[in-house]
């Protein structure tokens, strides 16, 4: 009989499958790749016109990676009144100088949309021009080199164009003057920066500086002209992709954090200055030398995750001078390695960073977890730029494991601009779709195409996709993934048993750590998969997918507690190794596993601990789901408690050490790490959204042994503030947000509940008092 049953199951999915591909053919209009590519991303433009300039280069031959190119204009402007538009992409980076003033310091993304486009900003120039003659300068850095974060074109090049009122005034041709910066050096000494980073040592020889090149009253008389390379849309940039996130957010020059007496006398020793956190920074100096000295900026994180990142070097010219390098670098401390009896005049940075606010706040009365979520935030910050990256210093790549933990702290933590973050990550990881329909990460990558088959399934899941719509309402985003989610999972296929089929891919990974039953993680994170595209179909309005995957979903549901439950744990067939924590928790918090066997489970997790602080927030929360709130605080604070309580780094750290005690290298700052800040919102303040952009929302608090809570979430529909006391009376104030509703939970144990100075008989449900409010401040109190 129960063969019989296993047959039936897979019945019903191969059935399913072949639905799916005839819906995903019959509904979608035939497109090519690069039609979809541009509609997509071309979102809410300000300029519609096409590409009329060409793209430049140096009629000198550049060095193969690592070049540095100066670019200038000059040009006549009447109507200085008019709205001004710069548009304008690069491979790699770019510094923006207008009539001598610094514009933009790094604009360019690297490239990425696609496997073959290029993205372009749009500079809003509206009042900064002057009437009469005007100098635009740019300084280009053109990495030359792939990357886990860069896709290189192969070739130096920018291509630009000014509009005044929609009219097209000036653009990139042979009338602009281009030089290499005989300034920047390509090669540096070893180390050279880990194969990972597309991004090389920046090296700056003052002694061949251009002096004030970038002023108007320069004269760039002896400057050859520039190159043309191809107008508009060309190879090997090809299709141009408009900026999908915000400029850098760019503090300015500041002093460091330890008070440093200029001028001094350098005795030839490494100068330590200590940065307020760990950030991206630029370091800067200014300096009294004779020529030909060499100094060294790096930071704490050169050698982080055991992997050399990048440097900065600086030879000097004689006399007074000051230097900032443009590369920035990330770490706690920026050392300046500087040769003896230089006078340091000064020492400062910038710092520059994903431009969104640390808006949200949550606050307890233990301060293990009041350091522990400013830590989390700390290292979620640092880790987002161009993307989300595992970690700012051996990588800055897009695994996207890390990503789906780090957006859902972001949805708590910070400010909605952090939002378009996680849109360009969801576009490009399906806009690099192979033709097999594999997805893999990270990308946008050079140098790397593996599939991580349980992160990706991760990624297009309930965790993933579909949290990003459940957060911000954004369906357009949804409807454009939804077809290729629907191509990747039809390569999932299950089994006789009715279990899935595991994929290999490029890297079965799993989790660091012991103790991975790989089969039986893969199957819950499957499960994921199909509740996240059963939801995102429904969601755009195709019932019968989300049938079918609901029927579906029901027969696994059956098949894998068939295959897998062992009496008093889950376990795969020909898995061997002590009983693995994640897999249980992945089982819980997906709706693999019901009630009844909560308890054993939880016996389970008081004594299994092999999760990586990765897999570690899904074991966590599979505690609260089940009800064990205490047990999920202490076990947090439990296993992250080195890590929060280490005085020296602000960040979190990719393992339970670092170095030699960590993962993967051991690094000391991966975002995948603050999975805990993002259930303390979500569990112990009981806030989470229940329909798409928080239209709806509840708050069932889960507080444990906590006595007092305070959060703050700013969300799309404003700001959610809630307040608990949990001590003899129970009290919760809440702020509920204009056009929003909430529904408050009050634990069935209480007889009264007064709700702003009135009595309420709310109903009953599974052990609350369940009742909703609309918008408005509301002070609750149960007795």
């Amino acid at each position: 009989m129960k063969i019989f049953k296993s047959h039936r199951i897979q019945f019903r999915a191969c059935y399913l499958f072949m639905l799916l591909l005839m819906l995903g053919s019959c509904d979608l209009q035939e497109e090519t790749q690069k039609q979809s590519y541009a509609k997509q991303y071309d979102y809410h433009p300000i300029i519609t016109k096409k590409w009329q300039a060409s793209w430049i280069t140096t009629q000198k031959v550049l060095s193969e990676k690592n070049a540095w190119i100066a670019f200038r204009k000059q040009f006549e402007v009447e109507n200085v009144e008019a709205s001004t538009i710069l548009r304008i992409a690069v491979d790699s980076k770019y510094w923006l100088y207008l009539n001598g003033e610094i514009i933009l310091f790094e604009g360019g993304l690297k490239r990425g949309p696609t496997p073959n486009d290029t993205y372009y900003d749009e500079v809003d120039l509206s009042g900064k021009l002057q009437k009469g003659k005007n100098t635009l300068a740019l300084l280009v850095w053109y990495f030359g080199k792939e990357g886990m974060t860069h896709k290189s074109s192969g070739q130096a090049g920018m291509i630009a164009e000014l509009y005044q009122n929609g009219q097209l005034m000036v653009q990139t041709d042979d009338t602009w003057k281009a030089i290499p910066h005989p300034a920047y050096i390509s090669e540096s000494a070893d180390p050279e920066p880990n194969w990972r980073l597309p991004e090389s040592n920046v090296v700056f020889d003052a002694r061949e500086d251009i002096s004030v090149w970038t002023n108007p009253k320069f004269d760039d008389s002896n400057w050859p002209s520039a190159k043309t390379l191809g107008t508009g849309i060309t190879t090997p940039w090809n299709n141009l992709v408009k900026r999908p996130i915000p400029f850098w957010k760019d503090s300015g020059l500041k002093a460091y954090e330890n008070k440093i007496s200029f001028p001094f006398i350098s005795k030839g020793d490494t100068i330590k200055c200590k940065l307020p956190y760990n950030t991206q920074a630029t370091p800067f100096l200014k300096v009294n030398a004779k020529a030909g000295e060499k100094i060294t900026m790096l930071t704490d994180n050169y050698q982080g995750g055991s992997e050399y990142n990048v440097r900065a070097e600086y030879i000097t010219k004689e006399g007074e001078q000051v230097h900032e390098s443009l590369g920035w670098i990330n770490g706690h401390v920026m050392y300046y390695v500087i040769p003896e009896d230089i006078e340091v005049l000064d020492l400062k940075y910038r710092e520059t960073g994903y431009d969104t606010k640390l808006a949200g706040s949550i606050h307890v009365d233990d301060d293990f977890y009041n350091q522990m979520c400013k830590k989390a935030v700390r290292t979620l910050y640092v880790t987002m730029r161009d993307n989300y990256m595992d970690t700012p210093g051996r990588e800055r790549a897009q695994w996207w494991g890390d990503v789906v933990l780090e957006s859902g702290e972001a949805f708590y933590a910070l400010s909605r601009s952090a939002d378009a973050l996680m849109r360009k990550g969801m576009l490009e990881l399906m806009n690099w779709q192979r033709p097999d329909s594999t997805i893999f990460s990270p990308m946008p990558a050079g140098n790397w195409n593996q599939e991580l088959p349980g992160q990706m399934l991760m990624s297009i899941g309930y965790y993933g996709f579909w949290n990003y719509y459940l957060n911000t309402g954004d369906l357009e985003t949804i409807k454009k993934v939804h077809e290729p989610v629907r191509r990747y999972l039809s390569l999932w296929k299950l089994k006789d048993d009715g279990t899935v089929t595991i994929r290999k891919g490029g890297w079965t990974w799993g989790d660091w750590g012991d103790n991975r039953d790989i089969p039986l993680l893969m199957n819950t994170q499957y499960y994921l998969a199909l509740k996240g595209y059963a939801k995102m179909s429904e969601a755009i309005g195709r019932q019968k997918e989300t049938d079918s995957v609901a029927y579906l979903m029901k027969g696994f549901k059956t098949a894998f507690n068939e295959q897998f439950w062992k009496r008093d744990h889950y376990r795969s067939k020909d898995y061997k190794g002590k009983t693995d924590d994640r897999s249980q928790g992945l089982a819980v918090v997906s709706g693999l596993a019901d009630s009844n066997k909560y308890e054993a489970i939880h016996q389970v997790l008081q004594t299994e601990k092999h999760a990586s602080p990765y897999m570690e927030k899904y074991v966590l929360e599979a505690l609260y789901k089940m009800g064990y709130e205490d047990f999920a605080l202490r076990r947090m604070k439990e296993r992250f408690s080195k890590m929060v309580r280490d005085t020296t780094y602000t960040t979190l750290w990719e393992g339970w050490g670092i170095g030699v005690e960590g993962f993967g290298g051991g690094t000391t700052n991966h975002a995948w790490s603050g999975g805990g800040l993002t259930l303390l919102y979500q569990y112990a303040a009981g806030i989470v959204p229940t329909s798409p952009g928080w239209e709806t929302f509840q708050v069932r608090p889960q507080p444990g042994f906590l006595k007092h809570i305070s959060a703050v979430v700013p969300t799309v529909k404003g700001t959610v503030k809630v307040e608990l006391k949990n001590e003899e009376t129970y009290q919760l104030v809440i702020e509920v947000p204009v056009g929003t509703k909430t529904t408050i939970y009050i634990l069935s144990t209480y007889e009264r509940i007064i709700v702003n100075g009135e009595e309420l008989r709310p109903k009953e449900s599974e052990g609350y008092k369940v009742f909703e409010v609309d918008s408005g401040k509301y002070t609750i109190k149960a007795e």
